[in-house]
């Protein structure tokens, strides 16, 4: 067996560039031709999205840097407090900003939307394929960013038109990677620490990944005693990173304890982190004494949680309304762990990580060294990457990304055997193996066959079911962007929408909704689920008592189903059963899709031909 030795390349030789920017353009070319439809009437993906660009649009029309409310949403309550990281913003609005002027506001958009995936995509795979430039090769690293390409969930975050924050995190973990590769503690625990501090501040659900990152750090110093240094550095960067992006993106307007973003009291635990620790590394200890340290400084800052913010013990979500808990949080599939999902699905998000974990434990048994201990941290990394992603189906894009590593070297070594078969047939039959073994269609069929009879797909436009890669290539059933100019004319007034379609309202038109599908929301959330699923004279004096104007469905939509399940008399079983109200006026607009729209009329002038369409 060939024993793997440390290479000594350049890390970010031109040669190393124009294999990735290879990949990544022939790449970038089959996602726009997929997604063109969809790109040519800026159609984005879904809700995340949509908002993202509300909250640029905002922010480029004046609304302050510190103010991420949507105030067109839930106006009643004061609008929603979004919890998204202006870093995420920036890019999307210096792209709207620089092409504004030259081919106006729309078109703008629609460039930043598939700009700056377009860029975070080429970022991830010179990042991924540095590591493989570095320890295995030319090759390797243009197999690496190929394999990026592989995994249909991960692609799907970097297409065009997902501009929500997802990308951007995979994105700073294999940064944090290719820190771990540094020869040198200092520079490479400050990339990993800064990598963890944006992270953070755009996701915090990377706090477990960033708790591992740090626990590998930790390893390293039990591993050695000179490489404590990598724990301390880490941290330091972490803390002080954090202090200034805090302050960056949030200043001292909201100090509030909060569960789902990075608040004081996040910074304050890893301020003490570091300081505990960088205490902690002075003397020369001995490992157990170092493992009862570590975990005294990690039982203190579950401390502090419990003194600052005890209901974020439950996690980010853990403040939420129990009925929009019931309703729509556990009905979003990319929530929810892994066995909640169909086999089919669930192979097909772990399939090409397991392939890479096997990659990379081989790595490591044919290694020596220091490339053998840094193949065998990355394991580790992949391993928690791997069960983060069994408890949380979002998070196997993290674990899917880390994998095209050793996926490259599997690639490789794959490639050379086939072509040193002598044989055409045995080698074509090899290759075709190896193609439908790393084939996107593969996961599904495997599941297929594995699903006992019975097994169903979810249904189209169920509630939290994220889009296929291709989804663009298929309007919204709503068609809300056909009907964006009726719905504009009508008088002002809030409107009552399916919770799953108000964002593509806020986002094309100009009006108020109750809710859209942000936790944040939970307030008007409650109200939308109540009043649709409340008997039709109940929603009526619910809806005059908030001020209500406007009542709208999608026939035939998923959401509308979870209603019914709810009281199959309720209101939008009724509305979607084609049933007329007296106090419901039918707004006449003109639209493709299946949007009805009715005006709430007060009780006092409800009449008996009111339900007939307004001219």
């Amino acid at each position: 067996m060939t024993v793997l030795v440390e290479r000594r390349r350049d890390r970010l030789a031109a040669g190393l560039v124009l294999r990735t920017l290879a990949v990544w353009f022939v790449v970038m070319v089959l996602l726009v031709l997929a997604n063109w439809p969809g790109i040519r009437i800026g159609a984005f993906i879904g809700p995340d999205d949509l908002l993202r660009m509300q909250q640029v649009r905002d922010l480029i029309g004046g609304q302050g840097w510190f103010d991420v409310h949507q105030y067109r949403i839930d106006a009643a309550n004061g609008g929603v407090p979004m919890h998204w990281s202006r870093l995420v913003d920036i890019p999307l609005a210096a792209v709207m900003l620089a092409f504004t002027p030259l081919v106006g506001a729309q078109a703008a958009e629609i460039i930043a939307g598939v700009a700056v995936p377009a860029i975070s995509l080429f970022l991830l795979m010179l990042l991924a394929a540095r590591v493989s430039w570095t320890l295995l090769g030319a090759e390797a690293a243009t197999l690496t960013a190929l394999s990026l390409a592989l995994p249909t969930y991960l692609v799907f975050q970097f297409s065009p038109m997902r501009v929500d924050h997802h990308a951007w995190q995979v994105v700073l973990a294999l940064l944090a990677v290719n820190g771990m590769m540094s020869r040198s503690a200092k520079k490479g625990g400050w990339a990993i620490g800064l990598a963890l501090s944006g992270w953070l501040a755009i996701s915090l659900e990377g706090l477990p990944m960033a708790a591992v990152f740090c626990a590998l750090m930790a390893l390293r110093w039990l591993r050695r005693a000179e490489d404590r240094w990598w724990l301390v550095h880490t941290m330091d960067a972490l803390a002080l990173g954090s202090i200034a992006l805090f302050l960056l993106t949030r200043g001292f307007t909201d100090l509030a304890p909060h569960c789902d973003a990075v608040s004081p009291f996040h910074v304050l635990i890893f301020i003490f982190g570091a300081g505990a620790i960088r205490v902690l590394a002075r003397p020369r200890l001995s490992p157990l004494v170092i493992v009862a340290g570590l975990g005294a400084i990690g039982a203190a800052s579950v401390g502090i949680v419990l003194a600052a913010a005890p209901s974020c013990v439950a996690g980010g979500f853990g403040q939420v309304d129990p009925v929009v808990q019931e309703f729509w949080f556990t009905r979003v599939n990319e929530g929810t762990a892994i066995w909640t999902v169909d086999l089919s699905r669930a192979v097909g998000l772990l399939l090409l990580p397991v392939i890479g974990l096997g990659a990379s434990v081989h790595l490591y048994l044919r290694s020596q060294a220091w490339l053998r201990t840094w193949w065998l941290d990355y394991t580790l990394l992949l391993v928690a990457a791997i069960l983060v992603g069994c408890l949380v189906i979002r998070a196997t894009v993290l674990a899917s990304a880390l994998a095209a590593i050793p996926l490259g070297f599997f690639l490789g070594s794959a490639l050379a055997r086939l072509r040193a078969i002598e044989r055409p047939i045995v080698r074509i039959i090899g290759t075709a193996g190896l193609v439908l073994l790393l084939s996107p269609m593969t996961p599904g069929v495997v599941g297929s066959l594995l699903s006992p009879p019975g097994d169903e797909p979810a249904r189209k436009n169920d509630v939290g079911v994220e889009p296929s890669l291709i989804a663009l290539a298929r309007p919204e059933a709503c068609r809300i962007d056909a009907t964006a100019d009726a719905l504009n004319a009508l008088p002002p007034g809030e409107m009552l929408a399916l919770i799953d379609t108000s964002s593509r309202l806020v986002f094309r038109t100009n009006r108020t909704v109750v809710a859209t599908s942000h936790h944040r929301g939970d307030k008007g959330m409650r109200f939308a689920i109540d009043a649709y699923s409340a008997d039709p004279e109940t929603a009526h004096r619910m809806l005059l008592q908030r001020g209500v104007a406007y009542v709208a469905i999608c026939r035939d939509h998923g959401e509308v189903d979870k209603y019914a399940e709810r009281n199959e008399n309720g209101l939008a079983a009724a509305l979607d059963a084609g049933k007329n109200f007296p106090w419901l006026q039918r707004v006449a607009i003109e639209t493709p899709g299946t949007l009805q729209v009715w005006r709430v009329l007060p009780a006092q002038i409800r009449q008996a031909g009111s339900s007939s369409p307004r001219r």
